[in-house]
């Protein structure tokens, strides 16, 4: 990586970082959209490298008292997450192998997907979701998790409709996706899947990250959150048109 490719790799990691303390997610998709559009890195390590910095972020926002989860709920999901992981993973090696274009494509697709998601009303349901239910979201959002990192939208999506408190739903959903991303590196780590690339990748960003989320936290910006949300939302739906369109053109071209 050169040195402007890296000043261009740190510039990705400050927006997501951004993005990720103004809305509360968005790290690994904006992080994997617009490096993955600059072709900054293999899209394998920039969701490892993604996988890491948000396990961090996660544990420290859980650390200190007075955090309320769900206990059941964060069962059922982590128990539909294992094989969703299981199976992003084995997908993630095998189309980083085989079809990188294809890779690029359904990329893309899971980002503008989960802008649309996101941006979708949630009505609360007037009675809770049944376990199968949270295993099947889990599943999904596992799937995601596995493959490219990204396994937060639909949760939140999930959860936003449940008839909890909000506390609870975003202490359970910082703790659910801390577990899936600590999962997802139980397996790629022994599977030889985390290269020396992804590591420095992720030294070299964590400061970056850290400071960032500190000065963020104590100096918040004056902009609603509905707004920068829509902001974030349409940047993933240009990136996801920036990764789908050159792939394609690629296959046309072939």
């Amino acid at each position: 990586m050169t040195l402007f490719q890296t000043a261009l790799f740190l510039l990705c990691v400050a927006f997501a970082t951004c993005a990720q303390s103004l809305t509360g997610f968005a790290f690994a998709l904006i992080l994997l959209g617009l490096a993955g559009v600059l072709e900054l890195a293999p899209l394998a390590d920039l969701a490892n490298v993604a996988t890491v910095l948000g396990l961090a972020n996660a544990l420290v926002a859980l650390r200190g008292p007075g955090r309320t989860m769900d206990g059941p709920a964060f069962r059922d999901i982590s128990l539909g997450g294992v094989a969703g992981i299981l199976l992003g993973v084995l997908l993630l090696g095998w189309l980083s192998v085989n079809v990188t274009l294809l890779l690029r494509v359904l990329l893309g697709i899971t980002v503008m997907a989960c802008a649309v998601v996101v941006l979708m009303e949630k009505a609360v349901l007037r009675e809770r979701s049944s376990a199968g239910s949270f295993r099947l979201w889990g599943a999904i959002s596992g799937l995601l998790t596995g493959l490219f990192a990204t396994g937060g939208p639909p949760l939140v999506y999930h959860f936003y409709r449940q008839p909890m408190a909000l506390k609870t739903v975003r202490d359970t959903l910082v703790a659910t996706l801390a577990a899936s991303s600590l999962l997802r590196l139980l397996m790629v780590v022994p599977a030889g899947q985390f290269s020396t690339n992804a590591l420095k990748l992720c030294l070299l960003a964590a400061p970056l990250v850290f400071g960032l989320s500190w000065w963020l936290e104590r100096h918040p910006p004056g902009w609603s959150r509905l707004a920068v949300l829509r902001l974030v939302c349409a940047l993933l739906l240009l990136t996801g048109v920036g990764l789908i369109a050159p792939a394609l053109l690629r296959v046309f071209q072939a």
